[in-house]
C-alpha cells in the first residue's frame, strides 16, 4: 500500500480444499507468466489462517511431493485485502467459487474474473469475465485456460499439481462416483501427453485419498474446521463441515455435543451441517449428513428443507441419533455433493 502498488489476488473458496488451492497457484503464476507487462503482482491466496493449513492433509502432501515449501505461500491472515481494495490497488479472480461469504462482501466490486465449477448462483456483469462450467473439478478449467495460452508456460510441476487435482476431485475419472465429466478426462489425457513421466492414476489417487482421509489424532474441533464452508444471512450463520470418518463414528466420539457446542458457540454458528462420504473399492461413494443445533426451531427448518428439496432430491433416510439436538441421516442420493446441498441451506437462510 505504501508503494502504490497494484496486486492481482487470484484466491479460492474459505474451505481451501486441493482444488482451491491448486486452481489459485496455478492460476496467479499463469498470468503473471502471460500477461503483457503487468503493472500488478499476481499472488495466490490461500483462504485459510495459516494455523489451518496442516488440517489440509491431501493438499500439505501433494505440496510436500512437489517441492512447494508452506513458507513460500500466502495465507489470508497474512494479506490484507481490505486494505488494499480501500487503497483502489485489488483486483480479485475467484477460482473454486464465485459468492463471496458476507464477510468479504467489500471485496465484491474488486472481483474482475471467476472461474468455477458449482451451479450458478449469481450472476456478474461486465467487466467480469465468469467462466462457469459443470466439470468435476475447478483444475481442469484452469488446465484448459492454461492449454489455450503460449506453449511452454506449463511446466512439470504446475502439471503434476493440476493432474493430482483433477484425479482426486474426480475419484479416479470414475464415472461411478458421478462427478467426472469428458472434459476433466480430456484434461488428465492431455496433461498425461505432455508429461508422460507423471506417475499412474491409481498410484496418485490413492496417495491423495489416504492423505485427505488421515484424520489420525484430530480433535473434534479440528475435523470441523478441516473441511469448512459458511453460510450467513443478516440473522443467522450456519457452519457445513466435511468430515472425513464414518457419521455413526463420528457421532459417538467422547464429549461430542459439548465439542459441537463450543465449536458453534464460539464462532457464531446458530447450525452446524455434518456431511460424511466413503468410497468403496469400485469408486461408488456413501453419503450420510447429520444437523445440530440447540434451537429446535432452526434444526426443524433445516432438516425439513433438506428432506423436502427437490433440486436435487437428497432422499434421506432418519438415522438413529444419541442426541436430542442432532438429527441423522442416511443420503440416497450420493450424487448429491456438498456443492449440491449448499443452495438448499442459502435458500432456507
Amino acid at each position: 500500500i505504501r508503494q502504490h502498488r497494484e496486486i492481482h489476488v487470484v484466491m479460492g473458496n474459505e474451505a481451501c480444499d486441493l482444488d482451491s488451492t491448486t486452481s489459485a497457484l496455478a492460476l496467479a503464476y499463469f498470468l503473471a507468466q502471460t500477461s503483457p507487462a503487468p503493472k500488478a503482482a499476481f499472488i495466490p491466496v490461500l483462504n485459510i489462517p495459516r494455523a489451518d493449513f496442516a488440517l489440509r492433509t491431501e493438499t500439505t502432501f501433494l505440496l510436500r511431493d512437489r517441492g512447494i515449501p508452506a513458507a513460500s505461500l500466502i495465507f489470508r491472515d497474512e494479506i490484507d485485502l481490505g486494505g488494499l481494495h480501500h487503497a483502489g490497488l485489488l483486483s480479485l479472480t475467484l477460482v473454486d467459487h464465485h459468492v463471496l461469504p458476507g464477510a468479504d462482501a467489500a471485496l465484491e466490486e474488486a472481483v474482475v474474473e471467476v472461474l468455477d465449477h458449482r451451479p450458478l448462483e449469481r450472476h456478474r456483469g461486465p467487466p467480469c469475465q465468469v467462466t462457469v462450467e459443470p466439470v468435476g473439478s475447478c483444475a481442469t478449467l484452469v488446465t484448459e485456460r492454461i492449454l489455450q495460452g503460449p506453449p511452454g508456460v506449463l511446466d512439470r510441476t504446475t502439471a503434476a499439481l493440476l493432474h493430482g487435482t483433477i484425479l482426486l476431485d474426480c475419484i479416479n475419472l470414475s464415472p461411478a462416483a458421478g462427478k467426472v465429466t469428458p472434459r476433466d478426462v480430456a484434461c488428465v489425457a492431455l496433461l498425461e501427453e505432455r508429461f508422460p513421466e507423471l506417475p499412474p492414476h491409481d498410484t496418485v489417487f490413492g496417495a491423495l485419498q489416504a492423505a485427505k482421509f488421515d484424520v489420525t489424532g484430530l480433535t473434534t474441533e479440528q475435523m470441523l474446521r478441516k473441511d469448512l464452508k459458511v453460510l450467513s444471512s443478516d440473522e443467522l450463520v450456519i457452519g457445513i463441515s466435511g468430515i472425513f470418518e464414518d457419521l455413526e463414528i463420528f457421532l459417538h466420539r467422547p464429549g461430542l455435543l459439548q465439542d459441537l457446542e463450543a465449536f458453534c458457540q464460539s464462532r457464531g454458528y446458530a447450525g452446524l451441517v455434518a456431511m460424511t462420504v466413503s468410497f468403496n473399492e469400485r469408486h461408488e461413494p456413501t453419503r450420510k449428513l447429520a444437523v445440530f443445533s440447540w434451537q429446535e426451531p432452526l434444526r426443524g427448518t433445516l432438516c425439513r428443507a433438506l428432506e423436502e428439496a427437490t433440486t436435487p432430491s437428497l432422499l434421506l433416510q432418519p438415522l438413529p441419533s444419541p442426541w436430542s439436538c442432532v438429527a441423522a441421516y442416511a443420503q440416497g442420493n450420493a450424487m448429491a455433493a456438498r456443492k449440491k446441498v449448499l443452495p438448499i441451506l442459502r435458500a432456507v437462510l
